[in-house]
């Protein structure tokens, strides 16, 4: 397999691990835990880039899930995988260690 189809799917599911973490652990917790619209209207920005992100990485997942030959639940999993914060970067590790 073509090294920059791993690339891109190791680069999408960090980017995407990182902004389900800021969404889950800093924009939630603002919005909906603290009474502060002026911090509130700072971390606006975190659900639109992550929705962007993540539907880059299921569009890398699936081109790389095609690439390596996975089955569709294989595909499936890898897709989920972007849905939690940890998984994503879990996922990215073991594509990592297995393509080296």
């Amino acid at each position: 397999m073509k090294k920059g189809v791993i690339l891109r799917f190791r680069v999408m599911a960090l980017l995407a691990g990182v902004m389900s973490l800021l969404l889950w652990f800093v924009e939630l917790p603002v919005v909906y835990l603290l009474d502060n619209p002026e911090l509130a209207a700072r971390v606006k920005w975190i659900p639109f880039v992550h929705g962007y992100i993540y539907a880059f990485y299921v569009l890398t997942a699936i081109h790389f899930a095609v690439k390596a030959r996975y089955s569709v639940r294989q595909m499936i999993l890898f897709i989920l995988a972007g849905t939690l914060p940890i998984l994503s970067l879990i996922a990215e590790r073991r594509v990592a260690k297995n393509y080296r």
